[in-house]
């Protein structure tokens, strides 16, 4: 199995691409991160993770970084102004072209988190963008919190909603590395943008005020599958993933991984990629829908 970097240039940054194959050809894959994280969610050098599992199995698979996140150039750093909407508008739609172009067929983006929020946007803003994507598949995807409880009122009333981006206007970005809350940093701008919609806002655009939910029932869908692990309290809780479900694309596939419907363990917001036991559980899974919709 091959693993290489590619970089995408987009005026002062580098985007990146790590790419993992085993064989020319192969179906394309690409997969976004969410936030406070970067690629290597999905991945390891050693060959672990669902991009590797993919390849393995003959996939073409190709892991994003976000701007300023993991290998992308540069860091997030004090004079970093970007947000989501960067990535909803510069970088997925650069993400998905590349890797079109260079398969040469329709593409399977595979996402986590905020991740699935973002492609979202993307697709609603751009439709003959959705026109290259094969199919969707989201892990632990949400766009606004509704449950309640001492854990949401921690992590993310205090901390999230008010701590860090007090902590943001100082220096201009979040350090989650350092605070030891996240895999990788965000910026202010990232952070203020997000937050109306964490809080059940309105699905329009912070920045342009691009209304999202008027599009979504006129938006032609790929297919769409979202799953989530009965053990994800907060940042993918079923109910929550399924409200998405209700504004974006009812049509879409749901399922809750836990020792009730046969997994082997009750997955939660992480280990749903990361546990060993996922290759047995739902990776063979996604294996048969990915050849599925690729006829």
């Amino acid at each position: 199995m091959h693993q290489e970097s590619v970089f995408i240039s987009d005026h002062s940054h580098q985007l990146h691409l790590k790419r993992i194959w085993q064989k020319e050809g192969g179906t394309p894959i690409l997969m976004l991160h969410g936030s406070m994280e970067n690629g290597k969610i999905f991945y390891t050098k050693s060959g672990k993770g669902l991009a590797c599992f993919l390849a393995k199995h003959g996939f073409d698979v190709y892991v994003a970084d976000f701007r300023g996140k993991g290998l992308s150039k540069p860091a997030i750093h004090h004079e970093s102004t970007h947000g989501q909407f960067e990535l909803i508008t510069r970088d997925i739609p650069q993400f998905i072209n590349y890797v079109a172009k260079q398969s040469q067929q329709k593409v399977h983006v595979i996402c986590h988190s905020w991740g699935g929020v973002m492609l979202a946007c993307s697709l609603l803003r751009y439709p003959e963008l959705a026109q290259t994507v094969a199919s969707k598949i989201c892990f632990g995807t949400k766009r606004s919190i509704s449950i309640k409880g001492a854990r949401k009122l921690f992590k993310l009333d205090l901390v999230w909603n008010r701590l860090l981006p007090l902590l943001a206007r100082r220096k201009g970005y979040v350090d989650m590395v350092r605070l030891k809350i996240g895999a990788d940093n965000e910026t202010r701008s990232f952070l203020l943008q997000c937050i109306p919609w964490l809080k059940q806002g309105q699905w329009h655009d912070p920045v342009d005020n691009f209304n999202y939910q008027a599009s979504a029932d006129l938006l032609d869908w790929p297919a769409t599958w979202h799953l989530t692990g009965i053990n994800d309290k907060l940042l993918g809780h079923a109910q929550d993933v399924q409200s998405f479900i209700q504004e974006s694309n009812r049509k879409a596939r749901f399922s809750l991984l836990s020792k009730a419907q046969g997994n082997s363990r009750n997955y939660d917001h992480i280990d749903i990629l990361t546990h060993p036991k996922a290759i047995d559980d739902h990776f063979p899974q996604i294996l048969e829908w990915i050849n599925e919709h690729s006829k």
